[in-house]
């Protein structure tokens, strides 16, 4: 009798992919490891340019991107399909402050460098296409400082009153709104359904439910906005 498919499966089989990155060899590399674990990879960009009008004409689920291209720069490319539903992981030699910062401001979902195994840049690209936000070790928590440092200098949402509950939307449920705290405070997904006792794929669904009650595109600018709303601190 043979094997039927498991869920994850069908997620790579309905998982989509671009790679962009101007290193032909790094580029089939990645493009044949991809397919190879069941990921369909429905083209490719030498450039930034290109990398734009590809996404356009595809819409895949996940664009992984490198930072320095011809044309447009990574964050410029970010920036160009912003109004898209693709979530970008970025995949550079650079690990440099400005640029992680430049990208993820500029819509990336993620950020790891070239150094990363193989197995990691693959389970990242699926936690991405999940609306998981993925970083090299060390970026996550330089990304959660300049959000905070971001909040800390603007005036444009208010900070809740000493015993005041932060809860900033009543459609949350509860259980929403304690991932949603968990999310600004740099969690992962596996670390919540950890401490909550559920399941990954549980945590999972109802980051997506709060993303499309708040009307937002990845779990980046999830944890922006929990922050902006004083929810990055334990309750």
């Amino acid at each position: 009798m043979s094997e039927q498919p498991g869920p994850e499966t069908h997620e790579r089989e309905a998982l989509t992919v671009l790679v962009a990155d101007d290193h032909p060899l790094w580029r089939d590399a990645l493009v044949a490891d991809l397919e190879q674990s069941g990921i369909t990879v429905v083209g490719t960009a030498a450039d930034g340019p290109s990398a734009v009008a590809r996404t356009r004409a595809t819409i895949p689920s996940v664009l992984v991107l490198d930072l320095n291209m011809p044309g447009l720069r990574g964050d410029e490319v970010c920036a160009a399909i912003a109004d898209l539903p693709t979530r970008i992981l970025i995949l550079s030699a650079s690990g440099e402050e400005p640029d992680v910062l430049a990208t993820i401001k500029a819509g990336a979902s993620g950020y790891l460098v070239k150094s990363a195994s193989g197995d990691e840049i693959r389970q990242a690209v699926l936690d991405t296409a999940a609306g998981e936000a993925v970083f090299t070790p060390g970026l996550a928590g330089m990304v959660l400082g300049e959000f905070r440092d971001m909040q800390a200098g603007s005036s444009a949402e208010p900070e809740p009153a000493a015993g005041e509950d932060p809860r900033p939307v009543p459609e949350l449920t509860e259980r929403e709104t304690e991932i949603l705290r968990y999310v600004a405070m740099g969690m992962t997904a596996k670390e919540i359904a950890a401490d909550l006792v559920i399941s990954h794929r549980t945590v999972q669904n109802h980051v997506q439910n709060i993303l499309g009650k708040l009307h937002l595109h990845n779990r980046v600018e999830l944890t922006r906005f929990a922050i902006s709303r004083g929810l990055d601190t334990p309750d």
